[in-house]
């Protein structure tokens, strides 16, 4: 009787160890993701979006020309900015002129027929003409390198900076990254100063629609580097053309379960370390070669766990292929 018992026991006690495994299973399963997306695209600049809202980074008086490109072809369309001069440029089509004054102008383009619309929030940036000595307004930028990189133009000084303010900072720049996301780390008080593409925010928003597809679970991605001054940069040891430095970089990691300012246990192993960091390169590395891909083509490396940081991934849109890592 007695060992009729104890294998009795053992045999309830692996049911429940299964039963348990299930539940957490179900537990952790990803919720249904939204990628928030409309059904026609706005062109601005070299870009295409297709999302309910969108970042957009211009000079003083820049014109800025949109154009909705309407699968069905069926829509009419209105665009309107509370500020700045619009001119019709055909259908479905606008000239906007920036004001003068440094700022964010929020925008809409509406499908009168649907209702859908898409919020765009324009930020006019201060010149870099404005920098003096380092300074943009007492926050510490440094100096970019005169010379680009091998004489690309990618590597060329910005034409401006974003600034950032407490009454901005939690703009949203697409459906899942706010502004403040992408600030660099170093400490100064507002108004702060960043460089931004809009094409990285473009990558960002699709690979963070691949993490899900892959069945893992992110609302956004904790964004451990993202803008970093030519300063700051320097002051890290970091290269002085790093990506970073101009606005189109981004050191990523998948922070949800829990959310600890460290990378999830991607990998179900019970460890935060390399192997993590690899599966989200590999999800990144995968999208190489596909039709969507092609406007995103850039830079790609993973990172080890360290005493200061957990591992991370980093991203760029440099225009070409590029790997390396620990």
């Amino acid at each position: 009787m007695k060992n009729r018992h104890c294998v009795s026991r053992r045999k309830a006690e692996k049911l429940f160890v299964c039963i348990l495994g299930l539940v957490l299973v179900a537990v952790t399963l990803p919720a249904g993701f939204n990628a928030k997306k409309v059904s026609f695209y706005v062109k601005f600049k070299s870009e295409e979006s297709p999302y309910q809202v969108m970042g957009i980074f211009v000079l003083p008086q820049e014109a800025l020309l949109l154009e909705v490109h309407d699968k069905a072809g069926q829509s009419s369309f209105t665009f309107h900015c509370w500020k700045g001069e619009i001119v019709s440029r055909g259908v479905g089509k606008w000239q906007w002129t920036a004001p003068l004054e440094a700022g964010l102008y929020p925008a809409e383009v509406k499908n009168t027929v649907s209702g859908e619309f898409v919020s765009l929030n324009i930020f006019v940036m201060v010149p870099y003409e404005h920098l003096k000595e380092e300074y943009l307004n007492g926050y510490r930028i440094g100096k970019y390198p005169t010379i680009p990189f091998k004489r690309l133009s990618i590597y060329r000084p910005p034409k401006g900076f974003i600034e950032v303010t407490k009454e901005n900072e939690d703009t949203f720049v697409s459906p899942h990254f706010k502004l403040k996301q992408f600030l660099c780390k170093q400490k100064s008080s507002y108004p702060k100063y960043l460089v931004l593409r809009e094409r990285l925010l473009l990558k960002l928003e699709r690979i963070l629609e691949e993490v899900n597809a892959a069945g893992f679970q992110a609302s956004t991605f904790n964004i451990l580097s993202g803008y970093r001054t030519p300063y700051y940069n320097e002051l890290i040891g970091n290269p002085k053309y790093s990506r970073h430095v101009y606005g189109g970089a981004a050191d990523i990691f998948i922070d949800e379960n829990p959310e600890d300012d460290m990378m999830d246990d991607l990998n179900r192993d019970r460890k935060i370390d390399y192997k993590d960091a690899a599966v989200l390169y590999d999800i990144v590395d995968s999208s190489y070669g596909k039709l969507w891909y092609e406007p995103f083509v850039g830079g790609l490396a993973r990172y080890r766990k360290t005493p200061r940081h957990g591992p991370f991934v980093h991203v760029d849109v440099r225009g070409f292929h590029a790997r390396w890592g620990d």
